[in-house]
């Protein structure tokens, strides 16, 4: 274990941000710019200025959409015990 269990909160954002923001920078300057020679470029301005925004919001937000998330699931009912096996 790197990080004592008080720091998950952290990790988690920061490696859920750098995955989001990673794939979503990519491909929308992809869409919108092309590959050519200054891509990696652009892509980079991209991510940098992305990635900071990305982390506070799910640092802010994750546990409050988790907490959302697990209000509009529906529970499976639970089996009642008959006793017979």
């Amino acid at each position: 274990m790197l990080f004592p269990p008080r720091f998950a909160r952290y990790v988690f954002s920061f490696i859920m941000s750098i995955y989001m923001v990673s794939i979503m920078t990519f491909v929308i300057t992809l869409v919108n710019t092309g590959i050519d020679g200054n891509f990696v470029a652009r892509w980079w301005r991209a991510f940098y200025i992305a990635w900071p925004i990305a982390f506070v919001l799910i640092l802010v937000g994750a546990p409050k959409l988790q907490t959302l998330a697990a209000r509009l699931i529906k529970k499976a009912p639970q089996k009642q015990d008959t006793g017979k096996d």
